[in-house]
Protein backbone atom coordinates (compact mmCIF):
# COMPACT_ATOMS: atom_id res chain seq x y z
CA UNK A 1 0.00 0.00 0.00
CA UNK A 2 1.42 3.44 -0.90
CA UNK A 3 1.92 6.22 1.61
CA UNK A 4 -0.87 8.27 0.07
CA UNK A 5 -3.28 5.34 0.32
CA UNK A 6 -2.35 4.80 3.97
CA UNK A 7 -3.02 8.50 4.61
CA UNK A 8 -6.41 8.37 2.93
CA UNK A 9 -7.46 5.24 4.81
CA UNK A 10 -6.32 6.64 8.15
CA UNK A 11 -8.22 9.88 7.68
CA UNK A 12 -11.36 8.07 6.55
CA UNK A 13 -11.33 6.00 9.74
CA UNK A 14 -11.55 9.05 12.04
CA UNK A 15 -15.19 9.84 12.91
CA UNK A 16 -16.31 13.39 13.63
CA UNK A 17 -17.21 12.47 17.21
CA UNK A 18 -13.66 11.30 17.84
CA UNK A 19 -12.24 14.55 16.43
CA UNK A 20 -14.54 16.45 18.77
CA UNK A 21 -13.34 14.53 21.83
CA UNK A 22 -9.72 14.85 20.76
CA UNK A 23 -10.09 18.59 20.13
CA UNK A 24 -11.75 19.12 23.52
CA UNK A 25 -9.02 17.24 25.39
CA UNK A 26 -6.25 19.03 23.48
CA UNK A 27 -7.77 22.48 23.99
CA UNK A 28 -8.24 21.86 27.72
CA UNK A 29 -4.69 20.62 28.14
CA UNK A 30 -3.26 23.54 26.15
CA UNK A 31 -5.37 26.12 27.98
CA UNK A 32 -4.24 24.92 31.40
CA UNK A 33 -0.61 24.56 30.30
CA UNK A 34 -0.48 28.11 29.00
CA UNK A 35 -2.53 29.42 31.90
CA UNK A 36 0.26 28.18 34.14
CA UNK A 37 3.01 29.60 31.92
CA UNK A 38 1.37 32.97 31.18
CA UNK A 39 0.08 33.92 34.62
CA UNK A 40 3.79 34.43 35.25
CA UNK A 41 3.84 37.26 32.68
CA UNK A 42 0.96 39.01 34.46
CA UNK A 43 2.59 38.55 37.86
CA UNK A 44 5.91 39.76 36.43
CA UNK A 45 4.25 43.01 35.37
CA UNK A 46 2.28 43.54 38.59
CA UNK A 47 3.85 41.65 41.51
CA UNK A 48 7.33 40.18 41.21
CA UNK A 49 9.27 43.46 41.04
CA UNK A 50 8.40 44.72 44.55
CA UNK A 51 8.13 41.19 45.98
CA UNK A 52 11.48 39.74 44.87
CA UNK A 53 13.50 42.83 43.81
CA UNK A 54 12.44 45.65 46.18
CA UNK A 55 15.91 47.19 46.31
CA UNK A 56 15.93 48.03 42.59
CA UNK A 57 13.04 50.48 42.65
CA UNK A 58 10.23 50.92 40.11
CA UNK A 59 11.73 50.60 36.60
CA UNK A 60 14.69 48.54 37.84
CA UNK A 61 12.44 46.07 39.65
CA UNK A 62 10.20 45.72 36.59
CA UNK A 63 13.18 45.09 34.30
CA UNK A 64 14.55 42.47 36.73
CA UNK A 65 11.08 40.89 36.92
CA UNK A 66 10.80 40.72 33.13
CA UNK A 67 14.31 39.25 33.03
CA UNK A 68 13.09 36.30 35.11
CA UNK A 69 10.17 36.04 32.67
CA UNK A 70 12.70 35.70 29.84
CA UNK A 71 14.52 32.89 31.70
CA UNK A 72 11.60 30.54 31.07
CA UNK A 73 11.98 31.07 27.35
CA UNK A 74 15.65 30.10 27.47
CA UNK A 75 14.62 26.63 28.66
CA UNK A 76 11.91 26.18 26.05
CA UNK A 77 14.18 24.98 23.20
CA UNK A 78 15.62 22.30 25.49
CA UNK A 79 12.11 21.16 26.36
CA UNK A 80 11.25 21.17 22.66
CA UNK A 81 14.40 19.19 21.79
CA UNK A 82 13.74 16.51 24.41
CA UNK A 83 10.03 16.23 23.59
CA UNK A 84 10.66 16.36 19.84
CA UNK A 85 13.13 13.48 19.96
CA UNK A 86 10.86 11.37 22.18
CA UNK A 87 7.76 12.32 20.19
CA UNK A 88 9.25 11.31 16.85
CA UNK A 89 10.62 8.07 18.30
CA UNK A 90 7.97 6.91 20.79
CA UNK A 91 4.78 8.85 20.02
CA UNK A 92 3.16 12.27 20.23
CA UNK A 93 1.12 11.68 23.39
CA UNK A 94 3.78 10.77 25.97
CA UNK A 95 5.79 14.02 25.87
CA UNK A 96 2.55 16.02 25.97
CA UNK A 97 1.41 14.31 29.17
CA UNK A 98 4.86 14.60 30.75
CA UNK A 99 5.00 18.32 29.97
CA UNK A 100 1.72 18.91 31.80
CA UNK A 101 2.93 17.15 34.95
CA UNK A 102 6.21 19.10 34.96
CA UNK A 103 4.44 22.40 34.35
CA UNK A 104 1.81 21.82 37.03
CA UNK A 105 4.36 21.05 39.73
CA UNK A 106 6.63 23.99 38.80
CA UNK A 107 3.72 26.44 38.80
CA UNK A 108 2.42 25.30 42.17
CA UNK A 109 5.94 25.69 43.57
CA UNK A 110 6.01 29.36 42.52
CA UNK A 111 2.82 29.88 44.50
CA UNK A 112 4.64 28.68 47.63
CA UNK A 113 7.81 30.79 47.29
CA UNK A 114 8.71 33.23 50.10
CA UNK A 115 9.67 36.75 49.02
CA UNK A 116 12.75 38.92 49.58
CA UNK A 117 11.59 39.99 53.03
CA UNK A 118 11.72 36.35 54.23
CA UNK A 119 14.77 34.77 52.57
CA UNK A 120 16.43 37.65 50.74
CA UNK A 121 17.94 36.97 47.31
CA UNK A 122 17.24 33.25 47.62
CA UNK A 123 13.62 34.02 46.78
CA UNK A 124 14.68 35.33 43.37
CA UNK A 125 17.01 32.35 42.85
CA UNK A 126 14.20 29.87 43.56
CA UNK A 127 11.86 31.88 41.33
CA UNK A 128 14.32 31.57 38.44
CA UNK A 129 14.69 27.80 38.98
CA UNK A 130 10.93 27.31 38.95
CA UNK A 131 10.66 29.46 35.83
CA UNK A 132 13.30 27.34 34.10
CA UNK A 133 11.29 24.20 34.86
CA UNK A 134 8.16 25.92 33.54
CA UNK A 135 10.08 26.64 30.34
CA UNK A 136 10.99 22.99 29.94
CA UNK A 137 7.35 22.02 30.39
CA UNK A 138 5.85 24.46 27.91
CA UNK A 139 8.67 23.83 25.45
CA UNK A 140 7.64 20.18 25.37
CA UNK A 141 3.93 20.88 25.12
CA UNK A 142 3.20 22.76 21.90
CA UNK A 143 4.54 20.23 19.41
CA UNK A 144 2.68 17.33 20.97
CA UNK A 145 -0.64 19.14 21.19
CA UNK A 146 -0.37 20.63 17.69
CA UNK A 147 0.53 17.31 16.06
CA UNK A 148 -2.18 15.38 17.91
CA UNK A 149 -4.76 17.53 16.15
CA UNK A 150 -3.14 18.24 12.77
CA UNK A 151 -2.15 14.61 12.24
CA UNK A 152 -5.65 13.40 13.16
CA UNK A 153 -7.54 16.10 11.23
CA UNK A 154 -9.13 15.65 7.79
CA UNK A 155 -6.77 17.19 5.27
CA UNK A 156 -9.30 19.80 4.15
CA UNK A 157 -9.78 21.02 7.76
CA UNK A 158 -6.20 20.79 9.00
CA UNK A 159 -5.84 24.56 9.40
CA UNK A 160 -9.01 24.82 11.46
CA UNK A 161 -8.19 21.97 13.83
CA UNK A 162 -4.59 23.14 14.19
CA UNK A 163 -5.86 26.61 15.11
CA UNK A 164 -7.77 25.15 18.07
CA UNK A 165 -4.42 24.49 19.78
CA UNK A 166 -3.56 28.15 19.27
CA UNK A 167 -6.96 29.11 20.64
CA UNK A 168 -6.23 26.98 23.71
CA UNK A 169 -3.24 29.23 24.37
CA UNK A 170 -5.53 32.25 24.32
CA UNK A 171 -7.98 30.52 26.65
CA UNK A 172 -5.10 30.14 29.09
CA UNK A 173 -4.37 33.88 28.90
CA UNK A 174 -8.04 34.81 29.32
CA UNK A 175 -8.48 32.51 32.32
CA UNK A 176 -5.24 33.77 33.87
CA UNK A 177 -6.05 37.46 33.46
CA UNK A 178 -9.63 36.89 34.63
CA UNK A 179 -8.25 35.08 37.69
CA UNK A 180 -6.05 38.05 38.58
CA UNK A 181 -8.86 40.49 37.87
CA UNK A 182 -11.36 38.68 40.11
CA UNK A 183 -8.83 38.40 42.91
CA UNK A 184 -8.06 42.11 42.61
CA UNK A 185 -11.75 43.01 42.82
CA UNK A 186 -12.31 41.08 46.05
CA UNK A 187 -9.22 42.07 48.00
CA UNK A 188 -7.16 45.17 48.61
CA UNK A 189 -3.74 45.80 47.14
CA UNK A 190 -1.95 44.85 50.38
CA UNK A 191 -3.74 41.50 50.56
CA UNK A 192 -3.14 40.87 46.88
CA UNK A 193 0.58 41.55 47.22
CA UNK A 194 0.85 39.51 50.42
CA UNK A 195 -0.88 36.31 49.35
CA UNK A 196 -3.66 36.83 46.77
CA UNK A 197 -1.33 36.54 43.77
CA UNK A 198 -0.40 33.01 44.90
CA UNK A 199 -3.86 31.54 44.27
CA UNK A 200 -3.57 31.26 40.45
CA UNK A 201 -0.18 29.56 40.77
CA UNK A 202 -1.38 26.99 43.30
CA UNK A 203 -4.16 26.04 40.89
CA UNK A 204 -1.40 24.63 38.66
CA UNK A 205 -1.89 21.30 40.41
CA UNK A 206 -5.03 20.90 38.27
CA UNK A 207 -2.75 20.42 35.29
CA UNK A 208 -1.32 17.23 36.79
CA UNK A 209 -4.82 15.77 36.97
CA UNK A 210 -5.55 16.82 33.38
CA UNK A 211 -2.34 15.10 32.29
CA UNK A 212 -3.56 11.85 33.76
CA UNK A 213 -6.96 12.35 32.08
CA UNK A 214 -5.35 12.95 28.68
CA UNK A 215 -3.20 9.85 29.09
CA UNK A 216 -6.29 7.71 29.64
CA UNK A 217 -8.61 9.27 27.06
CA UNK A 218 -6.68 9.81 23.83
CA UNK A 219 -4.55 7.66 21.53
CA UNK A 220 -1.62 8.47 19.28
CA UNK A 221 -2.02 9.80 15.77
CA UNK A 222 -2.52 7.75 12.57
CA UNK A 223 0.70 9.29 11.23
CA UNK A 224 2.76 7.98 14.14
CA UNK A 225 1.11 4.56 13.92
CA UNK A 226 2.21 4.42 10.28
CA UNK A 227 5.72 5.43 11.35
CA UNK A 228 5.75 2.66 13.94
CA UNK A 229 4.80 0.07 11.33
CA UNK A 230 7.48 1.28 8.95
CA UNK A 231 10.12 1.38 11.71
CA UNK A 232 9.28 -2.16 12.72
CA UNK A 233 9.61 -3.30 9.12
CA UNK A 234 12.96 -1.53 8.78
CA UNK A 235 14.22 -3.01 12.04
CA UNK A 236 13.31 -6.52 10.87
CA UNK A 237 15.63 -6.06 7.88
CA UNK A 238 18.49 -4.87 10.07
CA UNK A 239 18.33 -1.23 8.86
CA UNK A 240 19.88 1.34 11.20
CA UNK A 241 17.35 3.80 12.63
CA UNK A 242 18.70 7.36 12.71
CA UNK A 243 18.11 9.67 15.69
CA UNK A 244 15.14 11.94 14.79
CA UNK A 245 16.67 15.12 16.25
CA UNK A 246 20.00 14.65 14.49
CA UNK A 247 18.22 13.91 11.22
CA UNK A 248 15.99 16.99 11.58
CA UNK A 249 18.94 19.31 12.19
CA UNK A 250 21.09 17.76 9.44
CA UNK A 251 18.46 17.59 6.69
CA UNK A 252 15.95 20.27 7.65
CA UNK A 253 17.98 23.02 9.32
CA UNK A 254 16.72 25.49 6.73
CA UNK A 255 13.08 24.73 7.54
CA UNK A 256 13.83 24.99 11.28
CA UNK A 257 15.26 28.49 10.77
CA UNK A 258 12.33 29.42 8.51
CA UNK A 259 9.87 28.28 11.19
CA UNK A 260 11.73 30.28 13.85
CA UNK A 261 11.71 33.39 11.66
CA UNK A 262 8.02 32.93 10.86
CA UNK A 263 7.18 32.90 14.56
CA UNK A 264 9.34 35.92 15.44
CA UNK A 265 6.92 38.85 15.19
CA UNK A 266 3.99 36.62 16.22
CA UNK A 267 5.60 35.61 19.51
CA UNK A 268 7.11 39.01 20.33
CA UNK A 269 3.96 41.06 19.74
CA UNK A 270 1.93 38.54 21.74
CA UNK A 271 4.00 39.21 24.87
CA UNK A 272 4.11 42.93 24.21
CA UNK A 273 0.31 42.95 24.06
CA UNK A 274 -0.41 40.74 27.06
CA UNK A 275 2.44 41.70 29.41
CA UNK A 276 4.40 44.71 28.24
CA UNK A 277 1.21 46.73 27.82
CA UNK A 278 0.14 46.07 31.42
CA UNK A 279 3.27 47.79 32.68
CA UNK A 280 3.13 50.50 29.99
CA UNK A 281 -0.53 51.30 30.58
CA UNK A 282 -0.05 51.68 34.34
CA UNK A 283 3.29 53.51 34.43
CA UNK A 284 3.26 55.51 31.20
CA UNK A 285 -0.38 56.11 30.35
CA UNK A 286 -1.55 56.43 33.96
CA UNK A 287 -4.32 53.84 34.15
CA UNK A 288 -4.77 51.59 37.18
CA UNK A 289 -3.81 47.93 36.90
CA UNK A 290 -7.44 46.69 37.06
CA UNK A 291 -8.41 48.87 34.09
CA UNK A 292 -5.45 47.65 32.05
CA UNK A 293 -6.24 44.03 32.89
CA UNK A 294 -9.81 44.59 31.69
CA UNK A 295 -8.56 46.19 28.45
CA UNK A 296 -6.26 43.26 27.70
CA UNK A 297 -8.88 40.70 28.73
CA UNK A 298 -11.61 42.18 26.53
CA UNK A 299 -9.31 42.53 23.53
CA UNK A 300 -7.66 39.11 23.66
CA UNK A 301 -11.04 37.41 24.12
CA UNK A 302 -11.79 38.31 20.50
CA UNK A 303 -9.10 35.82 19.46
CA UNK A 304 -11.40 33.02 20.55
CA UNK A 305 -13.21 33.82 17.29
CA UNK A 306 -10.47 35.28 15.08
CA UNK A 307 -7.94 32.45 15.49
CA UNK A 308 -10.29 29.63 14.36
CA UNK A 309 -11.59 31.93 11.62
CA UNK A 310 -8.15 32.49 10.11
CA UNK A 311 -7.22 28.85 10.65
CA UNK A 312 -10.29 27.84 8.64
CA UNK A 313 -9.55 30.53 6.03
CA UNK A 314 -6.09 29.03 5.53
CA UNK A 315 -7.81 25.76 4.55
CA UNK A 316 -9.27 27.64 1.58
CA UNK A 317 -6.52 30.02 0.45
CA UNK A 318 -3.34 28.45 1.87
CA UNK A 319 -1.15 29.24 4.89
CA UNK A 320 1.70 31.22 3.33
CA UNK A 321 -0.36 33.96 1.66
CA UNK A 322 -2.30 34.63 4.85
CA UNK A 323 0.84 34.66 6.99
CA UNK A 324 2.61 37.14 4.68
CA UNK A 325 -0.41 39.45 4.86
CA UNK A 326 -0.34 39.36 8.66
CA UNK A 327 3.36 40.24 8.80
CA UNK A 328 2.81 43.31 6.59
CA UNK A 329 -0.18 44.47 8.61
CA UNK A 330 1.67 44.06 11.93
CA UNK A 331 4.61 46.13 10.71
CA UNK A 332 2.30 48.90 9.47
CA UNK A 333 0.16 48.96 12.63
CA UNK A 334 3.14 49.19 15.01
CA UNK A 335 3.02 53.00 14.90
CA UNK A 336 -0.76 53.73 15.02
CA UNK A 337 -1.00 51.22 17.86
CA UNK A 338 0.97 53.36 20.30
CA UNK A 339 -0.65 56.57 19.03
CA UNK A 340 -3.98 55.09 20.03
CA UNK A 341 -2.79 53.74 23.40
CA UNK A 342 -1.15 57.05 24.30
CA UNK A 343 -4.51 58.85 24.11
CA UNK A 344 -5.34 57.37 27.52
CA UNK A 345 -8.91 56.67 26.41
CA UNK A 346 -10.03 53.23 27.58
CA UNK A 347 -12.23 52.74 24.50
CA UNK A 348 -9.41 53.69 22.13
CA UNK A 349 -6.92 51.46 23.99
CA UNK A 350 -9.29 48.49 23.73
CA UNK A 351 -9.77 49.21 20.01
CA UNK A 352 -5.99 49.35 19.50
CA UNK A 353 -5.53 46.06 21.33
CA UNK A 354 -8.34 44.36 19.39
CA UNK A 355 -6.79 45.41 16.07
CA UNK A 356 -3.38 44.20 17.26
CA UNK A 357 -4.73 40.85 18.42
CA UNK A 358 -6.70 40.40 15.17
CA UNK A 359 -3.60 40.98 13.05
CA UNK A 360 -1.74 38.57 15.32
CA UNK A 361 -4.47 35.96 14.70
CA UNK A 362 -3.98 36.25 10.93
CA UNK A 363 -0.61 34.53 11.48
CA UNK A 364 -1.21 32.59 14.68
CA UNK A 365 -4.34 30.83 13.36
CA UNK A 366 -2.73 28.93 10.45
CA UNK A 367 0.65 28.47 12.16
CA UNK A 368 0.19 24.91 13.50
CA UNK A 369 -0.84 23.61 10.07
CA UNK A 370 1.95 25.56 8.34
CA UNK A 371 4.61 24.10 10.65
CA UNK A 372 3.20 20.56 10.40
CA UNK A 373 3.30 20.73 6.60
CA UNK A 374 6.89 22.00 6.55
CA UNK A 375 8.40 18.76 7.94
CA UNK A 376 8.11 15.06 7.02
CA UNK A 377 6.52 12.67 9.51
CA UNK A 378 9.69 11.13 10.94
CA UNK A 379 11.18 14.48 12.08
CA UNK A 380 8.04 16.61 12.36
CA UNK A 381 7.88 16.83 16.16
CA UNK A 382 11.59 17.67 16.41
CA UNK A 383 11.64 20.18 13.55
CA UNK A 384 8.41 22.03 14.37
CA UNK A 385 9.15 22.18 18.11
CA UNK A 386 12.70 23.40 17.62
CA UNK A 387 11.67 26.17 15.21
CA UNK A 388 8.82 27.23 17.49
CA UNK A 389 10.93 27.29 20.64
CA UNK A 390 14.02 28.95 19.14
CA UNK A 391 11.88 31.96 18.25
CA UNK A 392 10.42 32.01 21.75
CA UNK A 393 13.89 32.66 23.23
CA UNK A 394 14.86 35.57 21.00
CA UNK A 395 11.39 37.01 20.38
CA UNK A 396 8.75 36.34 23.05
CA UNK A 397 11.03 35.92 26.04
CA UNK A 398 12.90 39.16 25.47
CA UNK A 399 10.05 41.32 24.11
CA UNK A 400 8.67 42.78 27.37
CA UNK A 401 12.23 43.28 28.67
CA UNK A 402 13.32 45.02 25.45
CA UNK A 403 10.15 47.13 25.39
CA UNK A 404 10.61 48.28 29.00
CA UNK A 405 14.32 48.97 28.47
CA UNK A 406 13.76 50.95 25.26
CA UNK A 407 11.14 53.16 26.86
CA UNK A 408 13.22 53.62 30.02
CA UNK A 409 16.24 54.65 27.92
CA UNK A 410 14.47 56.92 25.42
CA UNK A 411 11.12 57.81 26.98
CA UNK A 412 9.57 57.20 23.54
CA UNK A 413 7.21 54.47 22.35
CA UNK A 414 8.50 55.12 18.81
CA UNK A 415 11.50 52.89 19.55
CA UNK A 416 9.17 49.98 20.38
CA UNK A 417 7.26 50.55 17.12
CA UNK A 418 10.53 50.37 15.19
CA UNK A 419 11.39 47.17 17.09
CA UNK A 420 8.08 45.60 16.04
CA UNK A 421 8.59 46.75 12.44
CA UNK A 422 12.03 45.12 12.30
CA UNK A 423 10.62 41.81 13.54
CA UNK A 424 7.75 42.00 11.04
CA UNK A 425 10.28 42.38 8.21
CA UNK A 426 12.24 39.38 9.51
CA UNK A 427 9.07 37.26 9.65
CA UNK A 428 7.96 38.33 6.16
CA UNK A 429 11.32 37.33 4.66
CA UNK A 430 11.29 33.98 6.49
CA UNK A 431 7.76 33.09 5.35
CA UNK A 432 8.41 34.27 1.80
CA UNK A 433 11.20 31.70 1.51
CA UNK A 434 8.99 28.82 2.73
CA UNK A 435 7.84 26.43 0.02
CA UNK A 436 4.05 26.14 0.23
CA UNK A 437 3.03 22.54 1.01
CA UNK A 438 -0.65 23.33 1.45
CA UNK A 439 -2.60 20.17 2.36
CA UNK A 440 0.52 18.02 1.97
CA UNK A 441 0.43 14.31 2.82
CA UNK A 442 1.52 14.25 6.48
CA UNK A 443 2.37 10.53 6.29
CA UNK A 444 5.26 11.28 3.94
CA UNK A 445 8.68 10.64 5.50
CA UNK A 446 12.09 12.07 4.68
CA UNK A 447 12.89 8.80 2.88
CA UNK A 448 9.77 9.20 0.71
CA UNK A 449 10.87 12.73 -0.22
CA UNK A 450 14.38 11.51 -1.01
CA UNK A 451 13.09 8.66 -3.19
CA UNK A 452 10.69 10.99 -5.03
CA UNK A 453 13.55 13.40 -5.82
CA UNK A 454 15.73 10.53 -7.02
CA UNK A 455 12.93 9.23 -9.27
CA UNK A 456 12.37 12.71 -10.71
CA UNK A 457 16.00 12.89 -11.81
CA UNK A 458 16.07 9.46 -13.46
Amino acid sequence: MTTSNIAADSQADIPQSKMGRLASASILATALEWFDFLIYSTAAALVFGPLFFPGLGGAGGTIASFATLAVGFVARPLGGIIAGHLGDKYGRKGPLVGSMVVMGLATASIGLLPGYDVIGNWGAVLLIICRLVQGLGVGAQWGGAALLLTEHAPVERRGFFGSLIQMGTIMGVVIGNAFFLIIGLFMGNDEFMAWGWRIPFLSGLLLVLVGIFVQLRIEDTPVFKTLQARSAAAASTGAIQKTPLAKAVRLYWRQILQAAGAFFVVNATFYILISGMLDYGVKRVGLDKTTMLVCVLVAISTQMISIPFFGALSDRIGRRKLYLTGAVLMGLFAFPFFWMVNTGSVAVIIAALIIGFTIHAVMFGPQAALFAEMFPADVRYSGASLGFQLASVFAGGLAPLIMTSLIAATGQSLTVSLYILAMAVLTWVAVYTIRERFQANLHETSEDIRDAKAAAHV
